[in-house]
Protein backbone atom coordinates (compact mmCIF):
# COMPACT_ATOMS: atom_id res chain seq x y z
CA UNK A 1 0.00 0.00 0.00
CA UNK A 2 1.30 3.51 -0.76
CA UNK A 3 1.70 5.83 2.20
CA UNK A 4 -1.50 7.89 2.50
CA UNK A 5 -1.33 11.67 2.14
CA UNK A 6 -3.21 14.43 3.93
CA UNK A 7 -4.51 15.76 0.62
CA UNK A 8 -6.41 12.49 0.25
CA UNK A 9 -9.05 14.12 2.45
CA UNK A 10 -10.92 17.00 0.75
CA UNK A 11 -10.97 20.67 1.75
CA UNK A 12 -7.59 20.60 3.47
CA UNK A 13 -8.99 18.53 6.35
CA UNK A 14 -6.61 15.59 6.22
CA UNK A 15 -4.81 14.23 9.31
CA UNK A 16 -1.93 11.80 8.84
CA UNK A 17 -1.51 9.42 11.78
CA UNK A 18 1.46 7.16 12.36
CA UNK A 19 0.15 4.00 13.99
CA UNK A 20 1.79 3.01 17.28
CA UNK A 21 -0.43 0.16 18.45
CA UNK A 22 -3.48 -1.71 17.22
CA UNK A 23 -5.59 -3.96 19.42
CA UNK A 24 -7.15 -7.04 17.84
CA UNK A 25 -10.08 -9.18 18.92
CA UNK A 26 -12.54 -11.86 17.86
CA UNK A 27 -13.93 -9.68 15.07
CA UNK A 28 -10.51 -9.63 13.38
CA UNK A 29 -10.27 -13.40 13.74
CA UNK A 30 -13.70 -13.86 12.14
CA UNK A 31 -12.87 -11.52 9.25
CA UNK A 32 -9.61 -13.38 8.66
CA UNK A 33 -11.62 -16.60 8.44
CA UNK A 34 -13.95 -14.95 5.87
CA UNK A 35 -16.92 -15.25 8.24
CA UNK A 36 -17.70 -11.56 8.33
CA UNK A 37 -16.90 -8.19 6.74
CA UNK A 38 -16.41 -6.99 3.19
CA UNK A 39 -13.68 -5.26 1.20
CA UNK A 40 -14.06 -1.91 -0.51
CA UNK A 41 -15.72 -2.06 -3.94
CA UNK A 42 -12.98 -2.78 -6.46
CA UNK A 43 -10.56 -4.24 -3.88
CA UNK A 44 -10.01 -7.92 -3.20
CA UNK A 45 -8.53 -7.36 0.26
CA UNK A 46 -9.38 -5.56 3.50
CA UNK A 47 -6.91 -4.02 5.93
CA UNK A 48 -8.24 -5.15 9.31
CA UNK A 49 -7.75 -3.63 12.75
CA UNK A 50 -10.32 -1.28 14.30
CA UNK A 51 -8.72 -0.55 17.71
CA UNK A 52 -6.27 2.22 16.90
CA UNK A 53 -3.72 4.27 18.79
CA UNK A 54 -1.23 6.53 17.09
CA UNK A 55 0.42 9.94 16.86
CA UNK A 56 -0.39 12.79 14.48
CA UNK A 57 2.46 13.41 12.02
CA UNK A 58 0.95 15.93 9.63
CA UNK A 59 -2.23 17.98 9.25
CA UNK A 60 -3.92 19.69 6.34
CA UNK A 61 -4.09 23.51 6.13
CA UNK A 62 -7.66 23.66 7.46
CA UNK A 63 -7.22 21.41 10.50
CA UNK A 64 -7.35 23.32 13.78
CA UNK A 65 -8.48 20.61 16.20
CA UNK A 66 -5.23 18.63 16.20
CA UNK A 67 -1.51 19.20 15.81
CA UNK A 68 1.57 17.11 15.09
CA UNK A 69 2.59 15.14 18.16
CA UNK A 70 -0.92 14.59 19.52
CA UNK A 71 -1.72 11.03 20.59
CA UNK A 72 -5.01 9.92 19.07
CA UNK A 73 -7.49 7.12 18.53
CA UNK A 74 -9.95 6.92 15.64
CA UNK A 75 -13.60 5.96 15.56
CA UNK A 76 -14.71 2.94 13.55
CA UNK A 77 -18.15 3.63 12.06
CA UNK A 78 -18.47 6.03 9.11
CA UNK A 79 -21.65 7.78 7.96
CA UNK A 80 -24.10 6.18 5.57
CA UNK A 81 -27.25 7.79 4.20
CA UNK A 82 -29.85 7.45 6.96
CA UNK A 83 -31.12 10.40 8.99
CA UNK A 84 -29.06 9.28 11.98
CA UNK A 85 -25.91 9.24 9.86
CA UNK A 86 -26.55 12.80 8.70
CA UNK A 87 -26.82 14.20 12.25
CA UNK A 88 -23.59 12.60 13.49
CA UNK A 89 -25.04 9.56 15.24
CA UNK A 90 -23.79 7.20 12.55
CA UNK A 91 -23.45 4.40 15.11
CA UNK A 92 -27.26 4.35 15.24
CA UNK A 93 -27.78 4.04 11.48
CA UNK A 94 -30.95 2.49 10.12
CA UNK A 95 -29.36 1.86 6.73
CA UNK A 96 -28.91 -1.69 5.51
CA UNK A 97 -25.38 -0.83 4.35
CA UNK A 98 -22.95 0.46 6.96
CA UNK A 99 -19.27 1.34 6.88
CA UNK A 100 -16.70 0.40 9.52
CA UNK A 101 -12.97 0.90 9.23
CA UNK A 102 -11.22 -2.43 9.45
CA UNK A 103 -14.49 -4.36 9.42
CA UNK A 104 -16.81 -3.55 6.56
CA UNK A 105 -16.29 -1.62 3.30
CA UNK A 106 -13.50 0.58 4.71
CA UNK A 107 -9.83 -0.22 5.33
CA UNK A 108 -8.71 -0.39 8.95
CA UNK A 109 -5.74 0.65 11.03
CA UNK A 110 -3.41 -2.37 11.02
CA UNK A 111 -0.91 -0.46 8.90
CA UNK A 112 2.00 1.94 9.38
CA UNK A 113 -0.14 5.01 8.62
CA UNK A 114 -3.71 6.10 8.04
CA UNK A 115 -5.28 9.39 7.07
CA UNK A 116 -8.73 10.66 8.03
CA UNK A 117 -10.85 13.70 8.74
CA UNK A 118 -10.49 15.15 12.29
CA UNK A 119 -14.21 14.52 12.79
CA UNK A 120 -13.28 10.86 13.33
CA UNK A 121 -10.05 11.33 15.29
CA UNK A 122 -10.08 11.82 19.06
CA UNK A 123 -7.17 13.17 21.11
CA UNK A 124 -5.92 10.91 23.91
CA UNK A 125 -4.24 12.45 26.99
CA UNK A 126 -0.47 11.94 27.09
CA UNK A 127 -0.80 10.21 30.47
CA UNK A 128 -2.78 7.45 28.74
CA UNK A 129 -0.01 6.58 26.29
CA UNK A 130 0.63 3.08 27.68
CA UNK A 131 -3.05 2.06 27.70
CA UNK A 132 -4.39 4.20 24.84
CA UNK A 133 -4.92 1.17 22.62
CA UNK A 134 -7.94 0.13 24.75
CA UNK A 135 -9.79 3.32 23.78
CA UNK A 136 -12.05 1.70 21.16
CA UNK A 137 -13.25 -1.18 23.39
CA UNK A 138 -13.75 1.32 26.20
CA UNK A 139 -15.91 3.49 23.93
CA UNK A 140 -18.31 0.57 23.49
CA UNK A 141 -18.72 0.17 27.24
CA UNK A 142 -18.93 3.94 27.62
CA UNK A 143 -21.79 4.13 25.13
CA UNK A 144 -23.75 1.37 26.87
CA UNK A 145 -23.42 2.92 30.31
CA UNK A 146 -24.17 6.48 29.16
CA UNK A 147 -27.28 5.30 27.33
CA UNK A 148 -28.44 3.27 30.34
CA UNK A 149 -28.36 6.40 32.50
CA UNK A 150 -30.03 8.39 29.73
CA UNK A 151 -32.86 5.85 29.46
CA UNK A 152 -33.33 5.87 33.22
CA UNK A 153 -34.07 9.58 33.28
CA UNK A 154 -37.64 8.31 32.85
CA UNK A 155 -37.56 7.40 36.56
CA UNK A 156 -36.67 10.95 37.69
CA UNK A 157 -34.48 9.36 40.38
CA UNK A 158 -32.28 6.35 39.58
CA UNK A 159 -29.44 5.58 41.94
CA UNK A 160 -28.07 2.16 41.01
CA UNK A 161 -25.91 0.48 43.62
CA UNK A 162 -25.14 -3.00 42.32
CA UNK A 163 -23.89 -3.97 38.87
CA UNK A 164 -23.07 -7.27 37.24
CA UNK A 165 -20.83 -7.89 34.25
CA UNK A 166 -21.30 -11.06 32.26
CA UNK A 167 -17.86 -11.71 30.86
CA UNK A 168 -14.84 -10.47 32.79
CA UNK A 169 -14.98 -6.66 32.55
CA UNK A 170 -15.33 -3.66 34.90
CA UNK A 171 -17.74 -0.86 35.94
CA UNK A 172 -15.93 0.52 38.97
CA UNK A 173 -15.66 4.14 37.78
CA UNK A 174 -19.44 4.47 38.30
CA UNK A 175 -18.95 3.73 41.99
CA UNK A 176 -21.08 0.59 41.87
CA UNK A 177 -20.68 -2.61 43.84
CA UNK A 178 -19.41 -4.90 41.11
CA UNK A 179 -19.96 -8.60 40.56
CA UNK A 180 -18.30 -10.13 37.50
CA UNK A 181 -19.30 -13.51 36.10
CA UNK A 182 -17.07 -15.76 34.04
CA UNK A 183 -16.84 -19.46 33.29
CA UNK A 184 -13.27 -20.08 34.43
CA UNK A 185 -12.70 -21.12 38.03
CA UNK A 186 -10.45 -18.66 39.91
CA UNK A 187 -7.80 -17.74 40.64
CA UNK A 188 -6.58 -16.57 37.24
CA UNK A 189 -5.54 -13.28 35.64
CA UNK A 190 -9.05 -11.90 35.06
CA UNK A 191 -10.34 -12.69 38.53
CA UNK A 192 -7.23 -11.23 40.15
CA UNK A 193 -7.56 -7.98 38.18
CA UNK A 194 -11.22 -7.64 39.16
CA UNK A 195 -10.41 -8.21 42.83
CA UNK A 196 -7.66 -5.58 42.62
CA UNK A 197 -10.41 -3.05 41.89
CA UNK A 198 -12.51 -4.21 44.82
CA UNK A 199 -14.88 -6.20 42.63
CA UNK A 200 -16.19 -9.71 43.14
CA UNK A 201 -15.52 -12.53 40.66
CA UNK A 202 -17.84 -15.54 40.40
CA UNK A 203 -17.37 -18.58 38.22
CA UNK A 204 -20.68 -19.83 36.83
CA UNK A 205 -19.22 -23.33 37.17
CA UNK A 206 -19.23 -22.82 40.94
CA UNK A 207 -22.36 -20.68 41.41
CA UNK A 208 -25.25 -20.22 38.95
CA UNK A 209 -26.21 -16.68 37.98
CA UNK A 210 -29.61 -17.05 39.67
CA UNK A 211 -28.05 -18.08 42.98
CA UNK A 212 -25.52 -15.24 42.84
CA UNK A 213 -28.30 -12.74 42.09
CA UNK A 214 -30.12 -13.89 45.22
CA UNK A 215 -26.97 -13.58 47.31
CA UNK A 216 -25.36 -10.43 45.88
CA UNK A 217 -28.20 -8.68 44.03
CA UNK A 218 -30.60 -7.38 43.09
CA UNK A 219 -28.57 -6.09 40.17
CA UNK A 220 -29.61 -2.61 39.07
CA UNK A 221 -27.45 -2.76 35.97
CA UNK A 222 -26.12 -5.74 34.02
CA UNK A 223 -23.57 -5.43 31.23
CA UNK A 224 -23.70 -8.59 29.10
CA UNK A 225 -20.64 -9.24 26.95
CA UNK A 226 -20.15 -12.99 26.73
CA UNK A 227 -21.19 -13.77 23.16
CA UNK A 228 -23.53 -16.43 24.57
CA UNK A 229 -27.27 -15.93 23.99
CA UNK A 230 -28.15 -18.24 26.89
CA UNK A 231 -26.31 -15.92 29.29
CA UNK A 232 -28.13 -12.94 27.78
CA UNK A 233 -31.52 -14.45 28.66
CA UNK A 234 -30.30 -15.61 32.07
CA UNK A 235 -29.26 -12.01 32.67
CA UNK A 236 -32.75 -10.81 31.73
CA UNK A 237 -34.22 -13.30 34.19
CA UNK A 238 -32.06 -12.03 37.06
CA UNK A 239 -32.26 -8.27 36.56
CA UNK A 240 -33.58 -6.23 39.49
CA UNK A 241 -36.68 -4.01 39.44
CA UNK A 242 -36.18 -0.74 37.53
CA UNK A 243 -32.99 -2.34 36.25
CA UNK A 244 -31.21 -2.01 32.90
CA UNK A 245 -29.67 -4.84 30.90
CA UNK A 246 -27.10 -3.75 28.30
CA UNK A 247 -26.52 -6.30 25.53
CA UNK A 248 -23.24 -6.05 23.63
CA UNK A 249 -22.83 -9.68 22.55
CA UNK A 250 -22.70 -10.62 18.90
CA UNK A 251 -24.18 -14.12 18.82
CA UNK A 252 -23.96 -15.46 15.33
CA UNK A 253 -25.33 -18.84 14.38
CA UNK A 254 -28.69 -20.55 14.65
CA UNK A 255 -28.82 -21.72 18.26
CA UNK A 256 -32.31 -22.16 19.72
CA UNK A 257 -33.04 -22.16 23.43
CA UNK A 258 -35.75 -22.92 25.92
CA UNK A 259 -36.20 -19.87 28.14
CA UNK A 260 -38.61 -18.82 30.88
CA UNK A 261 -40.41 -16.51 28.47
CA UNK A 262 -43.53 -15.88 30.56
CA UNK A 263 -41.50 -15.17 33.69
CA UNK A 264 -39.15 -12.77 31.89
CA UNK A 265 -42.01 -10.96 30.18
CA UNK A 266 -44.06 -10.68 33.39
CA UNK A 267 -41.18 -9.38 35.49
CA UNK A 268 -40.05 -6.89 32.83
CA UNK A 269 -43.55 -5.42 32.68
CA UNK A 270 -44.27 -5.38 36.43
CA UNK A 271 -40.71 -4.38 37.32
CA UNK A 272 -40.32 -1.54 34.76
CA UNK A 273 -37.16 -3.17 33.44
CA UNK A 274 -35.22 -2.20 30.31
CA UNK A 275 -33.14 -4.28 27.90
CA UNK A 276 -31.32 -2.68 24.99
CA UNK A 277 -28.59 -3.50 22.52
CA UNK A 278 -25.57 -1.38 21.68
CA UNK A 279 -22.74 -1.70 19.18
CA UNK A 280 -20.00 0.61 18.01
CA UNK A 281 -19.65 4.19 19.22
CA UNK A 282 -19.57 7.64 17.70
CA UNK A 283 -17.28 10.52 18.59
CA UNK A 284 -19.33 11.53 21.66
CA UNK A 285 -18.53 8.25 23.42
CA UNK A 286 -14.88 8.28 22.39
CA UNK A 287 -14.49 11.75 23.91
CA UNK A 288 -16.22 10.88 27.18
CA UNK A 289 -14.38 7.56 27.20
CA UNK A 290 -11.03 9.37 26.88
CA UNK A 291 -11.88 11.40 29.99
CA UNK A 292 -12.77 8.26 31.93
CA UNK A 293 -9.66 6.55 30.59
CA UNK A 294 -7.56 9.37 32.07
CA UNK A 295 -9.49 9.07 35.35
CA UNK A 296 -8.88 5.32 35.44
CA UNK A 297 -5.16 5.79 34.79
CA UNK A 298 -5.01 8.25 37.67
CA UNK A 299 -7.19 6.33 40.13
CA UNK A 300 -6.03 2.77 39.41
CA UNK A 301 -2.36 3.38 38.72
CA UNK A 302 -0.90 0.76 36.37
CA UNK A 303 -4.05 -1.39 36.36
CA UNK A 304 -5.09 -0.77 32.75
CA UNK A 305 -1.63 -1.74 31.51
CA UNK A 306 -2.15 -5.21 32.98
CA UNK A 307 -4.94 -5.80 30.45
CA UNK A 308 -2.36 -5.73 27.65
CA UNK A 309 -1.28 -9.32 28.05
CA UNK A 310 -0.09 -10.44 24.61
CA UNK A 311 2.05 -8.07 22.52
CA UNK A 312 3.08 -8.81 18.94
CA UNK A 313 6.13 -6.98 17.63
CA UNK A 314 5.60 -5.57 14.15
CA UNK A 315 3.18 -6.13 11.30
CA UNK A 316 5.46 -8.81 9.86
CA UNK A 317 4.41 -11.09 12.74
CA UNK A 318 0.83 -11.20 11.52
CA UNK A 319 0.62 -14.98 11.80
CA UNK A 320 1.67 -14.86 15.46
CA UNK A 321 -1.12 -12.34 16.05
CA UNK A 322 -3.72 -14.65 14.52
CA UNK A 323 -2.34 -17.64 16.42
CA UNK A 324 -2.65 -15.77 19.73
CA UNK A 325 -6.22 -14.76 18.92
CA UNK A 326 -7.05 -18.37 18.21
CA UNK A 327 -5.09 -20.32 20.82
CA UNK A 328 -4.09 -18.08 23.76
CA UNK A 329 -6.59 -19.10 26.44
CA UNK A 330 -5.24 -16.61 29.00
CA UNK A 331 -5.24 -13.60 26.65
CA UNK A 332 -7.09 -10.49 27.79
CA UNK A 333 -5.86 -8.18 25.04
CA UNK A 334 -3.74 -9.14 22.04
CA UNK A 335 -2.19 -6.11 20.36
CA UNK A 336 0.40 -5.26 17.73
CA UNK A 337 3.23 -2.83 18.39
CA UNK A 338 3.42 -1.28 14.92
CA UNK A 339 5.98 1.44 15.70
CA UNK A 340 7.77 3.08 18.62
CA UNK A 341 6.66 6.24 20.40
Amino acid sequence: MPKPKVDGIPEGRGVLVRVIRVGVDGTDKEINAAEYGAALPGDDYLIIGHESFGVVEEIGPNVTELKAGDFVSATVRRPGSSFYDLIGTYDMTTGDVYYERGINLRHGYLAEYFVDDPEYIVKIPNACYASGVVMEPMSIAQKGIVQAYEIQRRLKIWQPQKAAVMGAGTLRLCGLELTVFGRKIPPYKNSELIEELGGRYISTKQMPISEAAQKYGPFDLIFEATGNSLVAFESAENLGKNGVLILTSITGGGQTLEIAADKINLEFVLGNKVMFGTVNANREYFESGAKDLAQAVSRYHGWLNKLLTHPVKGLENYQQMMDLLTTAKDAIKVYVDVSAK
